[in-house]
């Protein structure tokens, strides 16, 4: 026999584990040792960075921005047209971006240029939109 329990219901829609009610005298159901995850957890460190780079994401300016990013280059100024925001603005959004690595930039004299940092970050954002817009 198995050194775990198999949890059921019975046509009755009793809890059943192993065939019995797992319930104490007082009607609370027992711990069952059940089988673990398939894998273990991420190590904490790297799901800090995980939880960081989600973070920056959820803007929606930042996600607007990472949207026109997804298509081509921009300058800041181009950015800040297209997003109807002051240039300021668009650059305090794009450093938090930059900071978590999701865009990287390149300077042609006093112009400063955008491009998602690799296709990784248009793959995130290509699939989470097709997620938020599955019915």
């Amino acid at each position: 026999m198995s050194n775990y329990s198999y949890v059921t219901e019975s046509p009755a829609r009793e809890l059943k584990v192993d065939g019995r009610a797992p319930l104490d005298p007082h009607g609370v159901l027992d711990a069952v040792p059940l089988p673990g995850p398939a894998r273990d957890p991420i190590d904490p460190r790297l799901a800090g960075l995980l939880a960081g780079m989600f973070k920056a994401l959820s803007d929606p300016t930042r996600v607007r921005i990472v949207s026109l990013l997804a298509g081509e280059e921009l300058s800041v100024c181009r950015l800040a047209g297209a997003l109807g925001m002051t240039q300021s603005a668009v650059s305090h959004q794009l450093r938090t971006l930059r900071d978590m690595r999701l865009v990287r930039r390149r300077r042609t004299g006093r112009l400063i240029y955008y491009t998602l940092d690799d296709d990784h970050v248009a793959d995130l954002f290509e699939r989470g939109l097709a997620h938020v817009a599955h019915e």
